[in-house]
Order: structure tokens, then sequence, then C-alpha cells
């Protein structure tokens, strides 16, 4: 076992996973196995296995070739990387080529493992628990579009409904219509006139999946000059959707606003890629499209968990790591969640579910960047939990985040980071100046260190003041600077506050 360093948890134990697709062969390797998986390597190949199938019926063979060169490679990593188990999943190209039972068995010699040909049900299946482990939760239908097929599954929270695999790759679809996107459009759309499902999402999600569809939703973020490029949980709203796609379907991808960003290699199937999402949308009528930048090799990790494991909140998972690389105390940290949901009461503010958990990993990520030159802190936080590989969060939600510990290190009413105050919601905005207030009270007390949270109590002291009270064992913590902070956080929630010590001294705040 490869000695692992203090930047990584040390109870995880790496695996990695080779996702053979139809036209790109990846390998992930993972911290270990969790509810929310952390990458530590992560390599890709287009090879293009399924180029000509249509015509041939068998896989390239100079993709084939290439392959073989790149598993050699892609085991040696996962070895270097330490990992304890290699899983190797192959999809439609794989499953369909008459030469694909050859291709797997020499790959299984080079890769010294078993390799699991996923059944296009299959495929839907581990493809819906990806969006299922990314969303908290996921309401809607999911397409995973990748090489060679396309995959539609009904998801409702953790209900998997009904599914369907159809012919409608990019490079499957490319040939099929022999180039031609008049041809391409015409196909697709007779595909999906099998897709019953697609009915009963009117009026709900569609989730994207794969990579043809996010790197449209890249160019879409380009186009719109959207100002945090997170991929996962991006959502279009249908009337942009359809002007962009439009325009992709078009072929005009050559004039759109970042497409150099994009490879060469995968830039002829966009256009495919949006007839194939222009048709669902016709079909679906959906209320908004979301990306997942989960899919199939997420959802077989998760698959992989136990049911406890699974029912996990996602965010809370990551913000509880992040908590134990990085903070100064963890404890300190869990004693913020408990201590502002007091202080939430105490002051009459509700909070919707969603708001609960932001509040709750929001506490956990609050002292992430005190390594930071304390003139920094602030901004690096902002930066690092804005960019975050978070699931189960929304990009208003992620705003919230970043901005309640913006405002906890530079102060309540900075205004620095105004493309990241554009996206959390107005309510959103006001919280996180609570929030933050309330920590900024708090840190001055507790020294970022646990123990004295449990100690504080809220008091209403009449004629609605309302008084944040010490133990007379803890007096000599009393004094001006929080009373300042105290102050401001009377400010955020315009009411009259008072610092006390119990049989003591009080001052009065407002």
């Amino acid at each position: 076992m490869i000695s692992a360093s203090q930047g990584r948890l040390q109870d995880r134990r790496p695996l990695s996973i080779i996702d053979i697709g139809s036209n790109s062969i990846r390998l992930v390797i993972y911290e270990g196995l969790a509810r929310s998986p952390t990458l530590l390597f992560n390599e890709k190949m287009l090879a293009g296995l399924g180029r000509g199938i249509v015509s041939t019926g068998k896989l390239d063979p100079e993709a084939v070739t290439r392959s073989m060169e790149e598993f050699r490679r892609f085991r040696a990593l996962s070895d270097q990387a330490g990992a304890e188990r290699i899983y190797v999943l192959a999809t439609a190209a794989a499953r369909e080529a008459v030469n694909g039972p050859d291709f797997i068995h020499r790959a299984e010699d080079v890769l010294k493992t078993e390799i699991q040909v996923l059944s296009g049900r299959e495929e839907a299946h581990y493809s819906a628990l990806g969006v299922i482990s990314g969303f908290h939760p996921a309401n809607g239908i999911a397409g995973d579009l990748g090489g060679g097929s396309l995959e539609l599954i009904d998801i409702d929270g953790e209900t998997i409904g009904d599914g369907i695999t159809l012919p409608l790759g990019g490079l499957r679809l490319q040939d099929m219509a022999k180039n031609s996107l008049t041809q391409a459009a015409r196909i697709t759309r007779e595909q999906l006139a099998r897709a019953k499902l697609l009915k009963g999402g009117q009026g709900r999600a569609f989730y994207t999946v794969g990579g043809t569809w996010r790197n449209l939703a890249r160019l879409h973020m380009e186009m719109t000059n959207y100002p945090l490029g997170v991929m996962h949980h991006y959502e279009i709203g249908i009337e942009s959707a359809a002007n962009f796609l439009r325009q992709v379907a078009k072929a005009e991808i050559d004039k759109i606003k970042g497409i150099e960003g994009i490879s060469k290699n995968r830039r002829s199937l966009l256009p495919y890629g949006a007839i194939v999402l222009q048709e669902i949308m016709a079909a679906m009528q959906p209320s908004k499209i979301i990306v997942s930048a989960l899919g199939v090799r997420e959802g077989f990790l998760y698959s992989l968990l136990d049911k406890a494991e699974q029912k996990a909140d996602p965010l809370i998972s990551a913000a509880e790591e992040l908590a134990r690389l990085r903070s100064r105390s963890v404890d300190h940290a869990h004693e913020l969640v408990e201590w502002t949901g007091k202080a939430f009461s105490a002051f009459g503010i509700d909070e919707t579910r969603d708001e609960a958990r932001y509040r709750h990993a929001a506490c956990l990520l609050a002292d992430i960047g005190w390594r930071a030159h304390p003139e920094y802190r602030g901004k690096q936080s902002l930066n690092i939990i804005a960019h975050a590989s978070f699931i189960g969060v929304d990009h208003p939600g992620r705003a919230f985040l970043a901005l309640v510990s913006l405002f906890r290190h530079e102060g309540v009413f900075n205004e620095a980071a105004p493309e990241i105050r554009g996206l959390a919601t107005p309510r959103y905005l006001e919280r996180a100046r609570v929030l933050a207030a309330l920590l900024r009270v708090v840190y001055l007390l507790s020294a970022a260190m646990p123990g004295v949270m449990p100690r504080l109590k809220w008091e209403n002291r009449g004629n609605g003041v309302l008084a944040l009270v010490l133990p007379a064992a803890l007096a000599d913590l009393y004094g001006e600077r929080p009373a300042g902070r105290l102050a401001q956080l009377a400010r955020v929630t315009n009411r009259r506050l008072v610092l006390a010590v119990e049989g003591g001294p009080s001052m009065s705040v407002k």
C-alpha cells in the first residue's frame, strides 16, 4: 500500500474503473468507495471503437489496436496509484460488434481482469443510479448519450421507472445518416417514437449524461457568459436551449464562442447530439435541461455501497470530508451545525429542507481556508467551495455556501464576487449574511476550538431583547470585540441583542 499524504483521507483504498465506450475509453481512479467519490486520477482516449459499425458490423480495427496499447497503460497507472480493485465496464459497441467477444478476450488478457459487458438494460440502470446519486432528489427523465446508444430512463427520487435503449449514439447516428443532418433528424424522430416514457416526462426535468451533451453545455455557458464553470447541475431554460441547439444543429459550430476549447474529434458529433436533444425536447416537453456530470461509472460505484451509505446526503458527506482535511477542528464544525440551528430557532428563522442542508454544509466548510493569508481567506474559501466537485447541490446553493465563507472572513456586507452573488437567490443572499454574522460572533468566543458553543445559550429578556449568554466559567471571553460582532448580527437580523454573562454584566449592542 502506497503511503497516503495527510491531504488524503486515511481510511480510503483506491479503486479504478475503466469505461470502454463506443467513442471514448476512460480510466478513472477514485480515492475510495464513498457516497461522494473523489477522483485521484482521470484519463481518456477518444478511440472511436464504434466508428463504422453500422456498415461493417465490426469494431474499427485501428481503434482496437490503439485501445490495447492504452489498456496496458491504464493497468500500469492503476497499479501505480495503488488501486486495490479494477472494474472494467464495456457498453454498446463491444456488446453489438461481431468481433466484440474477441476484443473483450484480448482486453481481458491485457488488463488481467474480467470485463463486464453491460446489456442495454444494465447500462440504463447504472446511468440512472448515477443521476440518483448526484441529485437530492432527481425527478424527471435521464438520457445518457454515448457513441453507440442512447439510454432513456424515468427517475423519481430513488425509484427507477421505465427505460429504453435506442441506437442513437453520436457515432452510430452519424453512420446511419451517412453524414446527413437532415437524415439524422428523421432517424432520431422515428426512433424516439418508440420511447413512450417521454410523454410521462412532460413538465419535468430532462437530465443529460454523456460527453457530447456536456460539451454542448460548456459551449452554452460560453455563449451566455455564465459565471460559474461547474458542469454538474448546470440548468438551461427551454427557450435558451432551443435557440442554442438550433444553431449547433445547422453545423454552425465554428461560429460558436468557446468552440476552440472542444477537441476536434468531439466537434463533428456535436450537431448530432444537438439534433437528438432537440427531438427529445419536442417529444417530452420538459420544464428544463439539467446537466449531470455523473453517469454509468458513478452509478456502478453507487451500486457497490450498502443501503445506509446510499441514503447518506452526498453534499454533507463531501463537506464533512473537507472539514476533516482542512479545518482546525472537525468537532468545532459539528458544534457550529447544532449551535446555528438553535440560533435560527431563537431568531424565528424558518428553513426549508434544502436550506437546512445548505446551512449544515456551510458550517462544515466554514474553516477550510484558515491556512491562507488572513487577507485572502475569504476569497480563497469562496473559490474552493464554488468550484468544488460537490454533488447534491444546485448552483444557487453553491453560491450560498461560497458566500457564507466569504462573508464570515471579510464581513457580512462585503461586495466582492458579484458574479457569485448574482447566482444566489435574494433569500439565499440574506441567509448567507445572517449565518456568516453568527459565525463571526461565535469564532471570537471559541477560538475555532470545540467546547464553548454547547455552553452558550440564547435568552429572551423581554421587550424584544435577545441575549447571548455566556456561563460564569467563561466570563473572561466577554468583551468589546464579540459585542461588536453581535452588533453586526443585530443589523443583519434587525433585532435588539445583548451580550451577557450568567449572573454578571451585560452589554447592549443595539
